[in-house]
């Protein structure tokens, strides 16, 4: 039989059926822990979602992978390299590869009767993944590619909509400076919005075919290969998948890649993200020391509450280890009562704001309208488990007070 368990078990429904001093300490410390769990929660269910969020819109402008020649540089005017390469098929055969379509990129400049403004022409091909702005259209639709016939059509965000004024089914000129200088007339199909102003700003879809016959290109020559994978945080490993998949080319003839994925062609982006993770650490420390010291100072009446029982039980041969483990058992409850009561705060506030989107933000400033949440078991588990053991490992020092007890006095203490 497992005393101090059994002792702490009739202490715990003693309180609970009583009235005693210590029930609103307890009741302060079990509020505490649950305030602090609910709000560690919150902090990584919004932090892993506004991560989310955001890496899915770079994601869904660049792919997660690109190949492209290796002479092509940052700008968006890129060197061709041929559509037909023996080692695609491999890279679609490779675990963990979603997707591999073909794009090109062109920069031009958008003129209308008042306005005019540089963007970037992204022509896309059959094998386009149109997913992520299917969900991202606030107008229209988007267009059909066909390898037989290009198509005028193109979608534009509802940022460049705003700023020239063009709407669905409005025809506006293309310029591009090159030489000779050309211009296209393109029709609006639909209008997306991703709120990530900084790409909303300058790209506009189109067929690849315009790009391919604006550049000169053969019909079987493209920018390059974008590739989507299954797993965000397999991105290193898949890069150098891909790489492998294509091989070194030591023949002067032969093509030469260059394999980048999106956290290296946007660092800063990406570096501004990990850097969220200190702020979430920093609350969970700070969550955790105010619930830490919130519980020593009830386990400190607790066991003031009990000078009386610990000497008895000293007199009767108990070790302070025995004594000790008395109270941290009654520490447990305490401690797995606020818990429960954490996660039911923090989990219906995080369901609340996932189901409602209750709380907004501003886009222009966080690339977002509402906040976002994103709820894993495993984070919850963890925290769970992390609160529990961090505030029963700063219980033992102050649960030593019991060694300094002795049983002549505590049988007298009053």
């Amino acid at each position: 039989m497992n005393l101090p368990y059994f002792i702490a078990q009739r202490l715990v429904k003693g309180r609970r059926e009583g009235t005693s001093f210590s029930r609103p300490i307890n009741v302060i410390a079990i509020v505490g822990i649950a305030l602090g769990l609910a709000v560690m929660i919150l902090a990584v269910a919004i932090l892993t979602g506004f991560k989310k969020q955001i890496r899915e819109k770079i994601v869904g402008f660049g792919s997660n992978i690109q190949i492209v020649n290796f002479d092509s540089n940052l700008s968006f005017e890129t060197a061709p390299i041929r559509q037909g390469q023996n080692f695609i098929e491999k890279i679609r055969k490779t675990p963990g590869i979603s997707h591999v379509q073909v794009f090109a990129t062109k920069a031009g400049i958008i003129r209308t009767d008042e306005d005019f403004q540089g963007v970037v022409l992204k022509g896309v091909g059959s094998d386009f993944d149109w997913s992520y702005f299917s969900n991202n259209m606030t107008e229209g639709t988007i267009f059909t590619v066909n390898d037989s016939a290009r198509t005028d059509k193109v979608i534009i965000s509802k940022k460049i909509s705003n700023m020239l004024r063009l709407r669905i089914g409005d025809s506006f000129a293309m310029h591009f400076v090159q030489d000779p200088p050309r211009m296209r007339k393109f029709t609006v199909s639909g209008i997306y919005e991703t709120s990530l102003e900084e790409f909303d700003k300058i790209y506009v879809f189109c067929d690849i075919g315009h790009i391919k016959r604006l550049n000169g290109w053969d019909d079987d020559q493209i920018s390059g290969f974008e590739i989507y994978i299954d797993d965000f945080d397999r991105l290193d490993e898949m890069t150098m998948a891909v790489r492998d998949a294509i091989g070194y080319r030591l023949m002067e003839d032969d093509e030469q890649f260059k394999v980048t994925n999106i956290r290296m062609k946007y660092p800063q982006i990406f570096d501004w993200l990990n850097f969220q993770d200190v702020n979430v650490i920093i609350i969970i420390l700070l969550m955790l020391i105010v619930a830490g010291f919130n519980m020593i100072s009830g386990l400190l009446i607790l066991i003031l509450e009990k000078t009386n029982m610990i000497g008895i039980l000293k007199a009767l041969g108990s070790d302070d280890v025995m004594i000790r483990r008395v109270f941290l058992y009654q520490a447990a409850y305490l401690i797995g009562k606020g818990l429960l009561w954490g996660n039911l705060i923090g989990i219906g506030l995080a369901l609340l704001q996932l189901k409602t989107g209750l709380i907004t933000l501003d886009p222009s400033s966080y690339y977002i309208k509402t906040v976002p949440i994103n709820l894993e078991l495993i984070h919850i588990l963890l925290l769970n488990a992390g609160s529990m053991a961090v505030i029963l490992f700063m219980l033992l020092v102050p649960s030593k007070l019991i060694s300094r007890i002795t049983p002549v006095k505590a049988i007298r203490y009053d």
